[in-house]
């Protein structure tokens, strides 16, 4: 009897925690090979980076595969179906598949691609997992969008969808085999009662809600779920998947919900310090409302580089590692924001901020 490799999809919105999670996977795999596919949003890798150098036993380099294509949804038989097919020719096999997606992509899709013939009777979605920021849905930056726009709807009778944020994330939770609520340290015990109120009205029957700090949860909890939830997408359509079966043609000639999202990379040179990188990352987030920011910097002076991973108003920074040669120093930022963003005018006030 052929054995399949169990997967696990982690979806959630930008700055969720997602990468944390999966670090917190490869740290604590106690023996299993983890294969990791990253579905990054955005031309800089920086997850991939990030993520390189945890785990070394659990997932080395020729099991980590970056998909660039910000939709996974969309790249399924050019890109995923193959990926997933390379992973199975490896010899030993991995014990567990954990895809990251971006926090754009419809999960879904993702799921669904497991029927596909070619890899059907290999691997199977052991559980969809879906990170919610807590901190975030208490400051109304995602969860306030939904219900601001579901008021307005019921307000006026032309109005009947929600904003493509709001759709987004239902999407992610209704698909969900589990959700993470994580950051629940920086929010109060009464707001985090609400905001699980609110999340439990798009779960389907079943489906657990746990609270979890830096992307720390019992590995029991979350590697074995065992739902197949390939077999189990009945409850699971997703606003962009009934959009399509009204049009019944199947095929992808359409505006994405997420077409509303935009991204660009930005390339400096060496930062003065780490206050006035912080300052200037600070005044673009608030003066041009991006959504996250994130990246890796050279620090004038330091030996290491600069880890740096921006959401809303909050700015987390870190050194991860020793740069490998002068060659590679530099600056490289994702920037991350409902269209349209005025990519010309951040470069150049970053640019102005850090020379």
């Amino acid at each position: 009897m052929n054995i399949k490799i169990p997967a696990t999809v982690i979806t959630g919105f930008l700055g969720a925690g997602k990468t944390t999670l999966v670090r917190h996977v490869l740290n604590n795999a106690k023996g299993k090979r983890i294969a990791l596919i990253i579905n990054e949003f955005g031309d800089v890798g920086v997850d991939r980076d990030v993520l390189k150098g945890c785990g070394d036993q659990a997932c080395d380099e020729t099991d980590m595969i970056e998909l660039a294509n910000g939709c996974i949804c969309c790249t399924v038989a050019e890109e995923f179906i193959p990926t997933i097919t390379k992973l199975l020719a490896l010899d030993p096999r991995p014990d567990h598949i954990v895809i990251e997606t971006s926090g754009l992509a419809l999960p879904q899709p993702l799921v669904r691609a497991f029927n596909w013939p070619e890899i059907k009777a290999d691997v199977t979605v052991d559980g969809v997992v879906t990170v919610a920021d807590a901190s975030a849905l208490a400051a109304g930056r995602f969860a306030s969008d939904e219900k601001a726009i579901d008021a307005q709807r019921k307000s006026d009778e032309m109005l009947d969808h929600d904003t493509p944020m709001g759709e987004l994330f239902e999407d992610q939770l209704v698909c969900a085999d589990l959700i993470l609520l994580n950051k629940t340290d920086l929010v109060e015990e009464t707001k985090l009662v609400e905001i699980e109120a609110e999340l439990r009205k798009h779960l389907r029957e079943g489906v657990k809600l746990v609270r979890t700090q830096k992307g720390e949860i019992d590995m029991a909890a979350l590697l074995g779920i065992q739902s197949e939830s390939e077999m189990d997408m009945e409850g699971r359509m997703s606003h962009h998947e009934r959009h399509h079966a009204s049009e019944g043609d199947g095929h992808h000639h359409h505006n994405h919900e997420h077409d509303d999202f935009d991204s660009f990379s930005i390339h400096l040179p060496e930062v003065p310090n780490k206050k006035q990188l912080t300052d200037a990352v600070e005044a673009v987030i608030r003066k041009h409302d991006i959504l996250r920011l994130k990246g890796f910097v050279a620090i004038k002076d330091a030996h290491a580089r600069l880890s740096l991973q921006a959401v809303g108003p909050r700015i987390d920074t870190y050194f991860d590692r020793q740069w490998v040669n002068e060659v590679e120093r530099g600056t490289a930022l994702v920037v991350i924001g409902q269209a349209p963003l005025d990519r010309d005018q951040i470069t150049l006030e970053l640019q102005a901020a850090l020379s």
